[in-house]
């Protein structure tokens, strides 16, 4: 199972990504939770403490790596480089392991300018495509929001593109906007999961402006925020109602 999840920036993107792996892991599935947001924050909401995190090097600084497989130095331009990189040990060789969860972080890329062609955005788009197509492992994608950033082909891998909303109209426009530009491109599995709904009114805000039933609705939750105040797992001392709601998910999701 391939599952993207995206959306407005601070919507929640994260915390669904970290509960779904941790639950995926809990049921024995090899998980390869892959932080594509620049904003990386995924491994803090699997738990991962500050001190680990310290020790996790994103993939865009992997200079040395990113320059031996593509055959060319990072941050000079002109250079002739390879577009079809080795990246079949990229998790093997990077992840950073919490029991059946392979976490890769991808980090910020500075490019040149829109749409350059360089040998980190090269590496990057290619490891991307390898997670999505290649690997056989459960794949939870955390991706800054819209899907412009995956090819057309790596795009069609995934299984589900999930678009997390709060009650705002932001969040809204934002997944409508990745709602209809997956459907240009033919994909047509786009979900929905509401998130920081305080109450009923949220709630039925939320499904007046979405063209279809959400999977879920997540409550704005104390528990939610000290998990990320504290440096929990999102799932850390979580009551059974939100535990049951992430299950559901998954649930409507077949995993």
């Amino acid at each position: 199972m391939k599952i993207a999840i995206t959306g407005k920036g601070g919507v929640g993107k994260s915390t669904l990504a970290a509960a779904l792996t941790l639950l995926l892991a809990k049921k024995g599935n090899q998980v390869i939770a892959f932080d594509s947001d620049p904003d990386a924050n995924l491994a803090q909401a699997l738990g991962i403490s500050h001190t680990e995190r310290e020790k996790i090097t994103p993939i865009s600084k992997q200079i040395a790596l990113i320059e031996e497989r593509t055959g060319a130095k990072v941050n000079q331009y002109g250079q002739i480089f390879k577009l079809n990189p080795d990246v079949h040990d990229v998790v093997d060789k990077l992840a950073y392991r919490i029991g059946n969860i392979a976490l890769l972080v991808l980090g910020a890329i500075k490019a040149g300018g829109s749409g350059c062609a360089c040998p980190e955005n090269t590496f990057a788009s290619v490891l991307t495509t390898d997670l999505v197509l290649f690997k056989n492992e459960t794949l939870i994608m955390d991706m800054e929001a819209g899907i412009e950033h995956l090819g057309r082909a790596t795009a069609k891998g995934m299984d589900v593109i999930i678009a997390v909303v709060e009650p705002g109209q932001r969040s809204i426009d934002t997944a409508l906007t990745i709602d209809r530009m997956a459907r240009e491109i033919g994909i047509n599995d786009i979900e929905f999961v509401a998130s920081k709904v305080a109450n009923a009114e949220e709630e039925a805000y939320i499904r007046g402006q979405l063209p279809r039933e959400p999977l879920g609705i997540i409550p704005l939750s104390d528990t939610v925020r000290a998990a990320d105040r504290d440096g929990f797992s999102i799932l850390d001392n979580a009551d059974q109602s939100l535990i049951t709601i992430y299950e559901d998910i998954l649930k409507k999701l077949a995993v």
